[in-house]
């Protein structure tokens, strides 16, 4: 399935006939998927319910998260009348980084942040098991492939799921895509973000624009100017080990 050559209507039945080939390969009998209130998780929200009217189950998740996000994921929800669950996760991380000691030998404070934060999706992930193994339902997930391709997503974290849908679309298709779909306007422009912290998004995170990543991956062309590669390549390389199976040694004989 080459996504670049297909209208929203064709993609659309696509990718609803693989989730659901996905799922009943699996032995499964639905399908869960954490509800952000980002347009990734809208997109998915809309073709795990079409792929399984009867069977799917949304998980809002915040943690100590901006309550729009909450709203959006609901006003998601209400419209495709997927049945939801709120699980609020703030208790959980408190304790969680109580328990666990501070490290004064961190030499960027970057680091620490970035490990307090990771502990978020990382929480989601196990949320979300627990769900899934309960309803013998599988978890999808809602990375895309600009995300995927340079490892933007937290390796045990909102990278553990069964399947990645939309894992071939770049954000420019997802957009195309959640127009087609008619996810509300206010979700398509705000702009992306994974919650971490206050304030975070996407592309002030990563240092570089979905237009610029995503003009990488389909040719390293935007406007006909050609694309700085050396920042991307740099976080492909640095983030190959998230989308590979842990390494094992080879034969000793």
């Amino acid at each position: 399935m080459n996504p670049e050559e297909m209208i929203p209507e064709e993609m659309n039945r696509k990718l609803v006939a693989w989730i659901r080939e996905q799922v009943e390969g699996a032995g499964a009998k639905g399908v869960v998927l954490g509800m952000s209130g980002g347009i990734d998780s809208a997109v998915v929200a809309v073709l795990c319910k079409q792929a399984f009217p009867q069977s799917t189950l949304g998980v809002m998740m915040p943690c100590h998260s901006n309550p729009q996000d909450e709203e959006h994921a609901r006003i998601v929800a209400e419209k495709l009348s997927i049945p939801f669950k709120v699980v609020v996760l703030d208790p959980v991380f408190d304790a969680t980084l109580k328990v666990l000691p501070e490290d004064n030998t961190v030499i960027d404070p970057a680091f620490g942040r970035k490990a307090s934060a990771n502990l978020k999706p990382r929480l989601r992930m196990l949320t979300l098991y627990y769900f899934s193994n309960r309803l013998n339902y599988m978890v999808v997930g809602s990375g895309n492939r600009s995300e995927l391709a340079i490892g933007y997503f937290t390796k045990y974290g909102d990278g553990g799921v069964d399947i990645l849908p939309i894992g071939n679309l770049v954000k420019a298709q997802v957009r195309e895509l959640a127009l087609f779909l008619g996810i509300p306007q206010q979700i398509i422009d705000k702009p992306p973000s994974a919650g971490l912290w206050e304030g975070q998004t996407d592309e002030s995170e990563m240092g570089i624009s979905y237009a610029e990543l995503d003009g990488y991956l389909s040719g390293q062309h935007q406007d006909g100017l050609l694309i700085d590669c050396i920042p991307i390549e740099s976080m492909i390389k640095r983030n190959m080990h998230k989308c590979l199976v842990p390494p094992i040694p080879g034969s000793y004989r």
